[in-house]
């Protein structure tokens, strides 16, 4: 019984030992993999909302564009 007990004791604190390395290492793991996702969801959402920004100012610059050649197309009519 007592060489049993000395052998499982220390076996059993290594693989306790060797658990919590292991969880520990899955679990940054995971969060590094959560985190990279989400930078990627940002980084796709900031891309799309700057792409409308300047998807509307260029409409912009064209309607002007357009308003400016119309008006001055009436001006030479009148």
């Amino acid at each position: 019984k007592e060489e049993i007990v000395l052998n499982l004791i220390p076996k059993s604190l290594k693989m306790q030992i060797f658990k919590a390395l292991r969880d520990s290492f899955a679990s940054e793991h995971g969060a590094r993999m959560t985190a990279m996702h989400k930078a990627t969801d940002n980084a796709t959402e900031l891309r799309d909302s700057l792409k409308l920004s300047y998807n509307k100012a260029r409409q912009a610059s064209i309607t002007n564009e357009i308003l400016e050649i119309v008006g001055g197309a009436e001006a030479l009519n009148n």
